[in-house]
């Protein structure tokens, strides 16, 4: 039969209180930063988890966010319409448009399943958490207010110095070179039309006005 070890050392009595006074005579000593909110905001880290922001040209209307949220708090509305073919004899598509796209902020626990889930990078994480309302019914944000907390999305670190830019950019940038050339093509349908047929280059009297050889004599 072995015996139990023994203590090296002996505690006397009152040591553990004396131990608590040294640590609060530590602590008292330091200087206290108080955090002058919200004259001065605070720094957040990148990754913050305050608002969803919505990209709407990549949402496609596929509901697959609004199936996977477990809350169900994401409320989504469209329509389709038709595209005419993009060339000569080719085929009309349909598409989704989005007619609505609301979050409920009273239900979200933002577990960012949606965000996870997304196939075309349509959401984001805003560190945006100034929103508090008065009414409950107001913490449903539509997607005019979602997309307003897109731009305080913080862009993407890039992974080495010579990356590419971030996909979301060059999609916005093709989304806005598109609509800029379309309304160019309409610009200049619009003035063609607007000239009258005499001023146009190549054009040719109707032979029906033309003067016939007798009455040119």
């Amino acid at each position: 039969m072995t015996a139990s070890p023994q203590p090296s050392g002996r505690s006397f009595p009152g040591s553990g209180l004396a131990k608590g006074l040294a640590v609060t005579l530590r602590t008292m000593t330091r200087k206290t930063v108080t955090a002058q909110y919200p004259e001065t905001q605070p720094d957040l880290p990148p990754r913050t988890r305050g608002v969803i922001g919505l990209f709407e040209e990549n949402c496609t209307v596929c509901m697959l966010c609004a199936r996977e949220c477990p809350d169900w708090c994401i409320y989504i509305d469209s329509h389709k319409e038709t595209v005419p073919p993009a060339a000569p004899g080719g085929r009309e598509r349909s598409r989704n448009v989005l007619d609505r796209f609301a979050i409920d902020f009273s239900l979200c626990m933002y577990c960012g399943i949606c965000i996870e889930v997304c196939p075309f990078d349509a959401l984001f994480w805003s560190p945006e958490f100034e929103y508090a309302e008065t009414d409950i019914r107001d913490l449903t944000h539509e997607r005019d207010k979602l997309r307003d907390w897109m731009w305080t999305v913080p862009a993407p670190p890039a992974l080495v110095p010579a990356a590419e830019e971030p996909k979301e950019y060059a999609a916005a940038r093709k989304s806005t070179d598109r609509t800029a050339a379309q309304q160019a093509a309409e610009a200049a349908a619009a003035a063609e039309a607007a000239q009258p047929d005499s001023g146009r280059p190549g054009s040719t009297q109707p032979e029906s006005d033309r003067p016939e050889d007798g009455d040119a004599r």
